[in-house]
């Protein structure tokens, strides 16, 4: 089998420049390796991903239960891997994504609390890596801001706000989620800001580059 690695991190937290960076990074190295985000916007499998994050199951992450939502994620992940790489993958390829799985213990895991979000998360890894037979990661790299900077961030984009994006408590749950999910599975933390402001992107890059050289390569 091959490896994955994913980039998990809040909303506005830079996973697509530090997903870029790395990608350069590892060819400039010679590694080979595929790129994968999710969700598939592009393809017919995230269609009930995007109406959910649209608003037309309700206009509150919390109007479609954790277990709803987890499974359109989880159907674009099974329709990606079946259709597109999943045999590279069983022939020993590397992949590095931006969001996974692990994404649903975050963002779905923060509408729920205590033992109900431990039972989710176990729930949840089971259902895709187990029953629907999806590769697990090798590594999960969570990337740590805090909330206030993370909305500052959004608000720079200048982009239509998901249902996600526009609830800042609701952020702060997922945060929360993240950070008990990462204690509690194994993902390696790297925090992003210093004195209430971003690091620079190439310092983060290099943080996670040098994990993945040292522990994962």
């Amino acid at each position: 089998m091959g490896k994955l690695i994913v980039l998990e991190g809040l909303d506005g937290s830079g996973k697509t420049t530090q997903l870029d960076l790395l990608c350069a990074a590892l060819a400039a190295q010679g590694t080979a390796y595929r790129k994968l985000e999710f969700p598939c916007y592009a393809s017919e499998s995230s269609a009930l991903v995007r109406m959910y994050l649209s608003g037309q199951f309700g206009s509150r992450p919390e109007d479609v239960n954790a277990f709803a939502a987890s499974s359109f994620y989880a159907v674009d992940r099974y329709a990606s891997y079946r259709a597109d790489w999943g045999a590279e993958y069983e022939s020993g390829g590397l992949f590095v994504s931006g969001r996974y799985t692990t994404s649903n213990a975050i963002h779905q895991g923060a509408k729920l609390s205590g033992e109900a979000r431990r039972a989710y998360m176990d729930w949840l890894f089971d259902y895709e890596y187990r029953l629907l037979g999806l590769p697990a990661p090798d590594a999960v790299i969570f990337l740590d801001i805090d909330v206030s900077l993370a909305l500052s961030n959004i608000a720079k984009r200048q982009a239509t706000q998901d249902i996600h994006e526009q609830h800042a408590d609701y952020l702060r749950l997922c945060r929360e989620s993240a950070l008990e999910a990462a204690a509690r599975y194994g993902w390696h933390t790297v925090s992003c800001e210093q004195d209430g402001t971003m690091r620079p992107p190439q310092e983060i890059h290099q943080t996670i580059l040098d994990l993945i050289n040292r522990e994962i390569l």
